[in-house]
């Protein structure tokens, strides 16, 4: 039976998971160099069209369609079709399904986006809107299923509880191959690359923690204690995880700064996801600890590792995704830890076998890497001739 403050609270989640995409164009663009801004800022905006589109014909059906053998879903709701105003019983049973199919395609849209913060600065456009479509099709789609559309983790007991694994460790494992296959960014050895305009990343903090509200209390999918829990535990958890990573950064570098700050908070939020509705309070104050401080360290050892990810994807949502799934089978008695090692172990392995091969078709065919003087001069210029700031 719909119920209408629930079809609403999921309206209104949609709305604010939308929001959180050109938040994240809004904090990666003040991140990269300020001849890189709008390009990095386009590659997210884009993903809105892209995925969304992919997601009515085919992506709703392979992630959320009748169970095919547990690895994906069919094609009967191809275009949603067979898609009317009822609820669906096995998703969201007092709102309708449509309003589900379009919360759903919120997470969809912003999980490739999130990767392109790992290759930022040097790839063409044109190979990169390949790859996301194709990695949204043959990545995305197939881990929504497993443990979110009835597939063989659902069965097996592995729990996300808004996007720990089918959202962070997923682009996290992305991120790590494509700034492998791609390669560093030229001087990336000799020079240190500053950001831009941390103001600006400032704002994209701020907006994300915002839309993560909807991202996590949402997928309650109903306005319950569920969705209550989730909420408190969404700001706990980033508040948290913001201060430690301050603290330890402080610490061991002589300086608290501000990009610590609101790289702790993106760090505790995208921990926390997988585990919002599973754990009490004090259990996001652990979680948010933990994250601050490991993903910390996460971060600086791809100096030592010798990987160029830009923007940092792989050890604040790779590393945060995979620990938040694993510290909901610590902290939550209703989580198996066994099924959420289990769900880590598949989602890192089909997700770096299957990007990789992607990424070297996308290679192949369009070439993903721009040459030396495009790099040189930027892409803003080169990829898009615009310039984000016009300076007489």
């Amino acid at each position: 039976m719909v119920d209408k403050v629930d079809t609403l609270f999921l309206l209104v989640s949609a709305a604010l998971v939308l929001l959180m995409t050109p938040a994240l164009a809004v904090f990666y663009g003040g991140l990269v160099r300020r001849k890189n801004v709008l390009s990095i800022i386009i590659q997210s905006l884009i993903m809105i069209s892209i995925v969304t589109l992919e997601w009515i014909y085919v992506g709703y059906s392979l992630s959320f369609g009748p169970d095919v053998h547990g690895i994906i879903g069919s094609l009967k709701h191809w275009a949603l079709q067979g898609i009317g105003f009822s609820p669906s019983p096995h998703y969201a049973s007092t709102v309708p399904e449509p309003v589900f199919m379009i919360y759903q395609c919120m997470f969809a849209v912003i999980t490739p986006a999130l990767i392109t913060g790992a290759f930022a600065e040097r790839v063409r456009f044109r190979a990169f809107v390949f790859f996301s479509l194709l990695w949204a099709l043959f990545v995305y789609n197939p881990l929504c299923h497993w443990i979110w559309g009835g597939g063989w983790l659902s069965r097996l007991g592995t729990l996300d509880f808004a996007g720990g694994l089918v959202v962070h460790a997923s682009c996290g494992m992305a991120a790590l191959v494509m700034a492998l296959v791609v390669g560093a960014r030229r001087g990336a050895k000799q020079e240190p690359f500053i950001p831009h305009n941390l103001p600006l990343t400032v704002i994209g903090t701020g907006l994300l923690w915002f839309g993560w509200f909807g991202f996590n209390a949402g997928s309650a999918l109903a306005v319950n204690n569920t969705a209550i829990q989730a909420f408190i535990n969404t700001h706990t958890a980033a508040a948290t995880a913001m201060l430690a990573w301050v603290i330890v950064e402080w610490l061991k570098q002589g300086k608290p700064t501000t990009l610590g700050a609101c790289s702790g908070a993106i760090a505790g939020l995208a921990t926390i996801t997988p585990a919002a509705g599973f754990v009490s309070t004090q259990g996001a104050v652990i979680i948010g600890v933990l994250s601050g401080v490991i993903c910390y360290f996460a971060v600086l050892a791809k100096n030592g590792l010798g990987y160029d990810d830009a923007l940092d994807v792989v050890g604040i949502h790779g590393v945060g995704g995979i620990l938040g799934t694993l510290m909901a089978g610590v902290l939550s008695p209703q989580v198996k830890f066994s099924a959420q090692v289990i769900g880590v172990v598949a989602t890192v392995l089909y997700t770096l076998v299957a990007t990789f091969i992607l990424a070297k078709l996308v290679d192949v065919l369009f070439g993903l890497r721009v040459d030396e003087e495009t790099e040189y001069t930027g892409l803003d210029v080169t990829e898009h001739g615009e310039e984000a700031y016009v300076l007489a």
